[in-house]
């Protein structure tokens, strides 16, 4: 009987931390600009985020308005623009991991 609970226990265990490595390994999920301008004002990397939270705002007529929004709950792995940059609909702006 102990020796069924340890085998189980042991599978158990193996299985936590075999899906605890993957979701270490997994990779940054891209965040794109839905809106064209001027970045004006955007997150820093490390910071822990949930989904539709901005990301990146940009100058429009109507003053800054958001123009990506994090598709998912994690942590800002990188920013790829900066204030002043440039940005078109599509463009790649941040990429984000999975929390925990």
């Amino acid at each position: 009987m102990f020796r069924k609970q340890a085998i189980i226990v042991a599978a158990i265990a193996v299985f936590l931390i075999a899906g605890s490595l993957l979701v270490a390994a997994s990779p940054a999920v891209d965040q794109v600009g839905v809106l064209s301008g001027s970045v004006t004002d955007l997150i820093t990397p490390g910071t822990t985020v949930r989904e539709g939270d901005i990301l990146v705002r940009v100058d429009t007529l109507t003053g800054p308005v958001p123009a990506a929004r994090a598709t998912m709950g994690g942590v800002v792995a990188e920013v790829l623009v900066k204030p002043g940059d440039s940005i078109k609909i599509g463009d790649v702006v941040a990429r984000i991991k999975a929390g925990k």
